[in-house]
């Protein structure tokens, strides 16, 4: 279970290692952008999704072995799983209806529910510092992905369909915090990805099926399969373990900034002021959080002292 807002000592050396476990995450995935887009020229997203996750399962099955069959693993994965698959199914419908930039901000709007899931489901209040950069990361992922495009139109049916996958995802980060445990995170992970790969099956039927052999959708599954969804998503579950949900959805808040400078740096686009401004907007989100959430400990630290 995630350790509450207010921690002592260890338990804040502890967030702390698992914040920067996630941060380093956050890189990974906002890297791994480029590849998923190459991929998708070879095979439809739901091909793409059941053979990556498909890869992902096998090899984390391989490494936790029986474990993977305990009733508790199976019960809390299959839950994560489905809200986990949720997110994917919203937001690539969605894509078909709305902008790429639209579809980025809506699905970043998780940072915003969050927050809401763990007080209405968990009583989880956060304090004052997460609150404000939960804030300042919303607005710079407005600027950052360039939302106001369209700010006048009502919302698309598009629009609406990634609203209920960053709602999906929203709740994945938050029962995510809540069921983790602090040892054996490999083998909830691996029910996690066998779940998200056979619900990705169960889709075929009712999509265009697409599939190009090819070195590059080779290289992307073998990847995507092993490395940002084993091997990430089991980090992610052993940090989410040690921090709270709203703090890690702030820092995966980070992922359209990396990718954005990962991209630039391979001359793929460029960023106008807009973009830096958003993009700062976001990471000064995260340090006030970080920053923020010291300082409140060791005020409130001082006030109890004095008591």
């Amino acid at each position: 279970m995630a350790m509450s807002e207010g921690a002592s000592t260890p338990e804040r050396r502890a967030q702390l290692q698992a914040d920067g476990a996630l941060v380093l995450l956050t890189v990974l995935w906002g890297t791994s952008f480029l590849v998923v887009k190459d991929a998708l020229a070879y095979a439809d997203p739901f091909s793409f999704l059941v053979l990556r996750f498909g890869v992902g399962a096998l090899v984390l099955s391989a490494v936790v072995g029986r474990r993977l069959l305990s009733r508790e693993n199976l019960k809390r994965g299959a839950l994560l799983s489905l809200v986990l698959f949720s997110g994917y199914l919203f937001q690539t419908l969605g894509l078909a209806h709305t902008s790429p930039a639209r579809s980025a901000f809506i699905t970043g709007l998780c940072v915003l529910f969050v927050p809401l899931f763990s007080l209405v489901l968990f009583r989880q209040v956060p304090r004052l510092p997460t609150l404000v950069g939960v804030v300042l990361s919303a607005v710079g992922l407005y600027f950052f992905t360039r939302a106001d495009t369209a700010a006048s139109e009502a919302l698309s049916p598009g629009d609406l369909l990634t609203l209920l996958g960053a709602v999906g995802y929203a709740l994945h980060i938050t029962l995510t915090a809540r069921v983790a445990r602090k040892e054996g995170a490999g083998a909830l992970v691996a029910v996690q990805l066998w779940g998200v790969a056979l619900l990705s099956a169960a889709c075929l039927p009712f999509v265009e099926f697409r599939v190009v052999v090819s070195e590059a959708l080779i290289g992307a599954v073998l990847f995507c399969g092993i490395v940002t969804s084993a091997l990430a998503i089991s980090v992610q579950t052993w940090a989410q373990a040690r921090t709270s949900a709203v703090r890690a959805a702030l820092i995966y808040a980070l992922e359209p900034v990396f990718a954005s400078l990962f991209s630039v740096s391979l001359g793929y686009e460029t960023l106008g002021p807009r973009e830096w401004v958003g993009g700062g907007l976001i990471v000064l989100g995260v340090g006030v959080a970080e920053v923020g959430a010291a300082v409140w400990d060791r005020w409130r630290g001082r006030a109890l002292a004095r008591a």
